[in-house]
C-alpha cells in the first residue's frame, strides 16, 4: 500500500517496453533516512548555548572548510565544503565548533540500531544517512510511510535529533523525496507518480547531475526530466558517454539498484564541478584542499586509512584522465593526502584546455599487498 504525495499523469513516450518490464517486477519499498544538519544538530543538542544560533562544525574563522552547518547558518548561505573565510564573511556571527567524530559515530550507531528493528537490508551512505529496503520487514508493517514515521519518532526519542525521510520504489527517488520536506519531514513518491514526478523535475535537481552537466543539458535543450526522456539512448550516449544509459533510465523513473547491506567500502572520494573552467595551476591546486579535507573527515569518521591517492580531472571537452600513486604505509594525515594529490596535479600544467571537474579519491584500505609502494598509475 502506498500513500500518494501527488498525482501526475504520464504523457508522451513514457510507456515503452522497458517500463512495461519494470511493471511486471515486484514493487520495492525503499526508505532513505537523512539526519537534519547532523553534526551541527549534535553540537546544539549537547551545548544549549549553541541552540538557535548559526553553527559551523569544522574549520575556523581563519582557515579550513565547513564540515556541516546548522539551519540557522544555512539561512546565510553557509554550507558544507564552503571555505571558512567565506562562511564567516557571509555570516559574521557564525560560531565554529571542532568536530567530535567519536560522538557522531556513537549517535550513528544508535540510529542504525533503530533501523535494524525493522530490516536487515540497510545500506549506510555516511554517518547520517542510509537506504532501507522495507519491502519485507520484521514487524510486518504494510505501509512504508508508517515505518518511516516510526523510525523518525524513535530517533527523536532516543537521540533528541530530527531526521527526514523519503519513501519510494527505488533509491533514486527515495533520496530525492527525503529532501522535499526538510527539515523534520518526509515525503513519498509512489510507483504511479514516479515517472510524472521525474518528468516535471528540473534536471539540475537530479542527484548525480552537477552544474556543468546541467549547463550542457540546457544547451542541448534538456531542462526537465521530460526533455531528457524525449532523447534517444544513442543521443544520450553520444553526448554523455556511459552516463547516458543512466540518464535514459532515471528519466523514466527506473532505478534497479538494490539496497546493499554491509557493503565493503573500497574507496572514499570527493569531486567538484566548476561553473567556470580552470586553466591556472594555482587555482586548480586551491580546489584540491577542500576535497582532501572532506575525504579526510570521512576517513577519520570511519577509521579508514588508505595507501592509494587518485586524482581525477575532466576537461571541458569531457575527456577524463586519472593519475594515482600508492605508498607503502596507510596515510594518516590530511597533509600527506594533499601533498600527493597536488603532486599528481602539477604535471598536468600548463594546459591548453579548461578543466571543468577535479576529484580526489583514497583507496587500498587495510591492504598491505597489491600495488607496489610508490607505484604511479596512469589511466586515460
Amino acid at each position: 500500500m502506498w500513500c500518494e504525495m501527488q498525482s501526475n499523469n504520464e504523457d508522451g513516450p513514457a510507456q515503452d517496453a522497458t517500463e512495461q518490464n519494470e511493471k511486471d517486477a515486484p514493487v520495492r519499498k525503499i526508505i532513505h533516512v537523512d539526519m537534519d544538519a547532523f553534526y551541527a544538530s549534535v553540537e546544539q543538542r549537547d551545548n544549549p548555548e549553541l541552540r538557535g544560533k548559526p553553527v559551523a562544525v569544522g574549520g575556523s574563522a581563519a582557515r579550513g572548510v565547513v564540515a556541516a552547518a546548522s539551519y540557522e547558518a544555512r539561512a546565510f548561505g553557509v554550507r558544507s565544503a564552503l571555505p571558512s573565510v567565506t562562511a564567516k564573511r557571509r555570516c559574521p556571527d557564525l560560531i565554529f565548533v571542532k568536530p567530535r567524530f567519536d560522538i557522531y559515530r556513537a549517535v550513528s550507531a544508535q540510529i542504525h540500531q533503530i533501523f535494524a528493528e525493522h530490516t536487515d537490508l540497510i545500506e549506510p551512505l555516511s554517518l547520517d544517512e542510509a537506504y532501507l529496503d522495507v519491502t519485507v520487514n520484521k514487524q510486518n508493517i504494510a505501509v512504508a510511510t508508517d515505518i518511516a514515521t516510526m523510525i523518525r519518532a524513535r530517533i527523536k526519542a532516543i537521540t533528541g535529533l530530527n531526521a527526514s525521510a523519503g519513501i519510494s520504489y527505488c533509491k533514486f527517488l527515495a533520496k530525492i523525496a527525503s529532501d522535499l520536506n526538510k527539515p523534520n519531514g518526509q515525503a513519498v513518491i509512489t510507483p504511479k507518480a514516479g515517472p510524472g514526478f521525474v518528468a516535471d523535475l528540473p534536471v539540475k535537481a537530479f542527484h548525480g547531475v552537477g552544474p556543468a552537466t546541467a549547463a550542457k543539458m540546457e544547451r542541448l535543450g534538456i531542462i526537465t526530466g521530460a526533455d531528457l526522456r524525449a532523447k534517444s539512448p544513442e543521443f544520450l550516449q553520444a553526448n554523455f558517454g556511459k552516463s547516458g544509459h543512466w540518464y535514459y533510465r532515471i528519466s523514466r523513473g527506473i532505478d534497479e539498484r538494490p539496497v546493499q547491506p554491509n557493503r565493503e567500502r573500497k574507496s572514499i572520494g570527493a569531486e567538484d564541478t566548476f561553473a567556470i573552467d580552470i586553466f591556472d595551476f594555482e587555482a586548480a591546486r586551491a580546489e584540491v584542499t577542500p576535497l582532501v579535507e572532506k575525504i579526510w573527515r570521512h576517513c577519520e569518521a570511519k577509521h579508514l586509512y588508505g595507501r592509494t591517492v587518485t586524482l581525477k580531472v575532466k576537461y571541458v571537452d569531457f575527456r577524463q584522465i586519472t593519475r594515482s600513486r600508492t605508498v607503502g604505509m596507510p596515510l594518516r594525515a590530511v597533509s600527506e593526502i594533499e601533498s600527493i594529490a597536488r603532486g599528481l596535479l602539477g604535471p598536468l600544467f600548463p594546459t591548453g584546455k579548461g578543466i571543468r571537474l577535479i576529484g580526489v579519491t583514497i583507496s587500498s584500505f587495510g591492504d598491505d599487498h597489491g600495488a607496489k609502494p610508490d607505484q604511479l598509475s596512469l589511466m586515460i
